[in-house]
């Protein structure tokens, strides 16, 4: 690479021929230098951004490709435009994953960058006891030195556990999600048989196009498989059933296929019976159903500019959706199901039917009808399962603070401002603001409540992010200061942890089967200037440069021209 290098650029090959012929560059030492330097300028940008500001500290933990558990630090902060962002700051290798550790691990990476733990103004993390244990956990333990440093759980960790909750909702779900895993195993297991299902897409879609039931477009009838669900991201479940759905009649032929050509007994013959049956039509629709009011806003919840005021409204419309398909979602699911079942030649059972009591023997005598089975036994059981787990664990309106926070959301005109709620979050947080400041907070609020209804910039602002943006851009967060500030405080209070978690990802990326022996700080390196490679890309050379070269005297320098 050097040679080719040199081979392009005039400077870099006059720099090597009169000074640094014996300087290859291709030293370890000289390499994990550079990787410092590189990780030592980028993190100068992010604390040169974030100044003496607040911010809301996103840890997660996870085990590398050596089995090493590491620990990621995020820092979320409002920048000068008055826009939310998330920087990368460490990648901590913690020997004990204790609340304790966890803790220690935190402060020696604050002490590091010379972050006070009196800046924090929030936490988030996901829901394992170490980090969210009211008692004895890692937020409790920041929270008994800093008592501003809010917890917020992660809310698509929270949407996750309300998903899973479904398939224990009733015994006919859960067979069913064994089902399925079943089918696409089944259908998927080989090259031969993936090949095959992919054809059978192909013809079907071809007599279909001839038959006039679809129609032609770009982009339109892809090719594509039965997606394997994750077992850590039950969004991906609803993917899996949208493929079951379209291709349905792909499927059954693949199946027919393994169970006809089988050297070996296989379950192939016992699908296709549980597919084509009633029951298993009408869960695959009630869960198409629930896991898609679900999905938009797991999908949503993936944002890093998404505030902890949108994401409230957000999670109220969700449980609007579900409620109004508890009230009078029946009818509609049904017909739906009875022509899936017509076009597919699934027959469909009479209502009014006997049938024994799931889980009970038939000599016990105890029986329901088709339409209790299905509405009350299945339906409202899995409705009000996820209705009430949405209750559970997205329960904030008991939350005082975020209660107060919601009142700066500035759609229609401002109707849920409150002056009195949002003057208390100035006692709650007393320690950014003075005497002065809470006794001048009510009347710095009624002026700017005044000032932004007559403005009609203002009245663009769809949420409290694009208010802060317009203060800014109208230099109306000098004329309001106070007001600005409660603006910052809700905006760096997260919504969920995802930053964190696609850094894992860009670990996996780093340090592969085959690179896994990077030791713990060259691996913090390389992942700080992979995941801010945005701040990475803008650096100049010359900084990096210098920084290497500061750092020991050297047998050879790089020549002043080069530099």
């Amino acid at each position: 690479m050097v040679d080719w290098v040199k081979s392009n650029n005039e400077q870099v090959r006059d720099a090597f021929d009169r000074g640094a012929k014996d300087c290859i560059m291709i030293s370890g030492d000289i390499q994990k230098a550079f990787a410092t330097s590189c990780a030592h300028e980028v993190t100068k940008v992010i604390m040169e951004e974030l100044g003496d500001r607040q911010l809301f500290v996103l840890i997660d933990e996870s085990r590398d490709i050596s089995v090493k558990e590491q620990m990621a630090v995020m820092f979320r902060f409002v920048n000068d435009k008055g826009e939310v962002v998330e920087r990368f700051l460490a990648l901590h290798h913690v020997k004990d994953t204790t609340s304790e550790a966890l803790k220690d691990a935190l402060y020696s990476i604050l002490d590091r960058h010379m972050l006070s733990i009196s800046r924090l103004r929030g936490q988030g993390y996901d829901g394992a006891s170490n980090m969210r244990g009211e008692f004895n956990g890692l937020q409790r333990k920041i929270l008994d030195e800093n008592p501003y440093a809010l917890y917020v759980h992660c809310y698509a960790h929270r949407l996750q556990l309300v998903v899973v909750s479904i398939t224990s909702s009733c015994s006919s779900i859960y067979d069913f999600f064994e089902y399925i895993s079943l089918i696409v195993t089944t259908t998927s297991a080989s090259c031969k048989r993936m090949d095959a299902l992919k054809e059978a897409q192909h013809n079907d879609i071809l007599g279909r196009l001839e038959s006039g039931e679809i129609s032609k477009g770009r982009g339109l009838h892809q090719q594509s498989s039965l997606a394997r669900a994750g077992d850590t991201r039950w969004g991906s479940h609803h993917t899996t059933l949208i493929r079951l759905d379209q291709m349905w009649s792909s499927a059954l032929n693949v199946l027919s296929t393994v169970d006809g050509v089988g050297r070996v007994q296989s379950q192939a013959a016992g699908l296709i019976e549980k597919m084509e049956c009633f029951k298993f039509a009408f869960i695959l629709k009630l869960m198409l159903k629930l896991l898609g009011i679900t999905n938009e806003l797991s999908k949503i919840l993936q944002r890093k500019d998404l505030n902890i005021v949108n994401a409230m409204k957000l999670v109220d419309d969700v449980k609007a959706r579900l409620a109004t398909l508890r009230e009078s979602g029946w009818d509609d699911l049904f017909v739906n199901v009875q022509k899936f079942c017509i076009a597919k030649g699934i027959p469909v059972p009479n209502m009014d039917e006997e049938i024994p009591v799931r889980g009970r023997s038939r000599l016990e005598g105890r029986t329901v009808t088709n339409l209790h089975h299905y509405r009350a036994e299945i339906f409202y059981v899995a409705v009000d399962k996820i209705c009430v787990e949405m209750d559970h664990r997205f329960s904030e309106g008991s939350n005082i603070v975020l209660n107060c926070f919601s009142c700066l959301d500035p759609k229609n005109s401002f109707s849920k401002f409150d002056v009195d709620k949002l003057a208390r979050l100035a006692d709650i947080y007393h320690a950014d603001f003075s005497n002065e400041d809470r006794g001048t907070i009510k009347e710095q609020l009624e002026t700017f409540i005044v000032h932004v209804k007559r403005h009609v910039s203002f009245s663009t602002c769809g949420d409290v992010q694009s208010l802060a943006m317009k203060m800014v851009q109208t230099d109306k967060h000098f004329v309001f200061p106070l007001v600005y500030k409660l603006i910052e405080l809700a905006l760096i209070l997260p919504v969920s942890t995802a930053s964190v978690e696609r850094a894992f990802s860009a670990m996996k990326i780093i340090k592969t089967k085959l690179r896994n022996k990077i030791n713990d700080k060259w691996f913090n390196d390389l992942m700080i200037c992979y995941t801010e490679r945005e701040i990475f890309k803008s650096l100049d050379d010359v900084d990096i440069i210098r920084t290497f070269t500061a750092k020991r005297s050297r047998k050879g320098h790089l020549p002043p021209n080069f530099m």
